[in-house]
């Protein structure tokens, strides 16, 4: 069974530490057994790799999540990235033909496709082997994992079951009910319905035979030269709703979705995550700080207070979930964002004469670079903060050291490489300052020092 993990999210819900680039999944304010801090996407892998090789996990996401997860996973693990958002039956489908006609995958075998940020039990991944099981000898088309209810939440979708079946691990699907109100759920949970957990398992077959019948590619380079033209649709509408042999296998261990601040402070293991401190008299609050800034809370209860470069949320927990409404027209630059090589965050962003100037605070981890490249719209002025790092711009090399500065102007070609823990502050200074303004030359550090016109200097 090969598993497909779908990494999503446009990160309204845990503004400001989550943004366009860095969703909910990335945080890292859990703590793992070592009490290190993790995020929900590595919680997820260390738990999965225990059952699964990193081999058998494919990761389907965006363009802008790509880099962060090279960054928290490292390289073990294929992602495909999606051109575009087009929901999840596209990725879904994206994931199929590339195991399909770039792995080499069967027809017959079982894919299964989950989220990428549950938090639960190690014990929920021990049920992924049973949805094969459940397909194999059973009829079904689809096989999915009910969760037991805890409680009765409008959250979340139910699976209402129609009866137990002969091999007594998995029950056959009646019919679903999305997002009940309470008395609705109450019901529902006396009848045994589950909780839909959005893990589903079906054969191959079952996609390529779709995306045949709407005249679609089942080769994975042609699906991605047509993906933007593919409707955005969901699994559940496209395929679900439309499959009837459908089984589930219960589950009733731990499940939760931390989707939002109040769901996710009941997790964290501490109170005070950065620089700042809490008098006693603060009950059930969580302060988070990313900035150098010092935060103080004197007597305040059952609140959030995150900071972060993208923004300040002090939020009641109860009332944190409606952060989505009131940031809906909010239009900011991204702040902070990881990248396989490190991270940044901006310091300044400001704009006079037709110039915009940006200043950012650049981490880069040792042995790891920034690709050669140039930029058109603009300039960089790098000043270096600490360690030590190879640098190379129009095909000389340069050794830069703490107190280094280094121009460089609009089409010069540029690298580095990071010997040790790299810091420096990078000023950018053009009348567009866009992500879209970089043009690589080389890629791999192995094949910039080949290239034949580079010198010491």
């Amino acid at each position: 069974m090969k598993l497909v993990l779908l990494s999503g999210g446009s990160g309204k819900r845990l503004w400001p530490l989550s943004n366009d680039s860095r969703s909910k999944q990335f945080l890292k304010v859990l703590k793992d057994k070592d009490d290190s801090l993790e995020s929900m996407v590595q919680r997820v892998h260390r738990q999965i790799t225990n059952f699964y090789s990193d081999s058998d996990i494919f990761i389907a996401t965006s363009k802008n999540q790509v880099e962060m997860l090279n960054n928290q996973l490292g390289n073990k693990i294929t992602v495909l990235e999606e051109p575009e958002r087009r929901d999840t039956f596209p990725a879904i489908a994206l994931a199929a033909t590339y195991l399909y006609s770039e792995v080499g995958i069967g027809l017959d075998e079982v894919i299964c496709v989950l989220p990428v940020d549950p938090y639960v039990d190690d014990k929920f991944f021990e049920q992924l082997p049973l949805l094969e099981n459940a397909l194999n000898c059973s009829q079904a088309e689809l096989a999915l994992i009910g969760v037991k209810p805890s409680y009765p939440s409008e959250k979340y979708g139910y699976i209402v079951p129609k009866k137990l079946s002969e091999f007594d691990f998995f029950s056959e699907v009646s019919h679903f009910i999305e997002k009940p109100n309470e008395e609705f759920a109450k019901e529902l949970i006396a009848k045994k319905a589950y909780w839909n957990c959005g893990v589903f398992a079906f054969k191959l077959d079952k996609i390529i035979t779709k995306l045949e019948e709407k005249g679609l590619p089942v080769i994975y380079p042609q699906l991605l030269s047509v993906y933007s033209t593919l409707i955005k649709t969901s699994f559940d509408y496209e395929v679900v709703e439309q499959t009837n042999n459908i089984i589930f296998i219960p589950y009733e261990g731990e499940w939760k979705d931390l989707g939002t601040w109040n769901t996710l402070t009941e997790e964290m293991k501490f109170n005070v995550l950065g620089n700042g401190t809490m008098c006693d008299e603060s009950n059930n609050t969580h302060l988070i700080n990313e900035l150098d800034i010092p935060v103080k809370i004197i007597g305040i209860n059952d609140a959030i207070v995150a900071v972060s470069s993208d923004g300040i949320l002090i939020s009641d927990k109860e009332k944190s979930p409606k952060i989505k409404d009131h940031i809906s027209n909010l239009d900011q630059r991204v702040m902070y964002a990881e990248r396989k090589w490190g991270y940044y965050r901006v310091l300044d962003y400001t704009k006079f004469n037709n110039q915009e100037v940006l200043t950012r605070r650049i981490v880069i981890n040792p042995g790891s670079f920034l690709s050669y490249q140039y930029h058109l719209k603009r300039k960089e002025i790098w000043t270096v903060l600490t360690g030590e790092a190879e640098s190379i711009l129009n095909g000389k090399r340069i050794t830069l050291t703490p107190g280094s500065v280094l121009e460089i102007k609009p089409g010069e070609l540029h690298a580095l490489k990071a010997h040790n823990n790299f810091e420096m502050i990078e000023v950018q200074i053009g009348e567009e300052l866009i992500d879209e303004d970089i043009y690589r030359v080389c890629t791999e550090w192995e094949d910039i020092k080949k290239q034949k016109y580079i010198t010491s200097r």
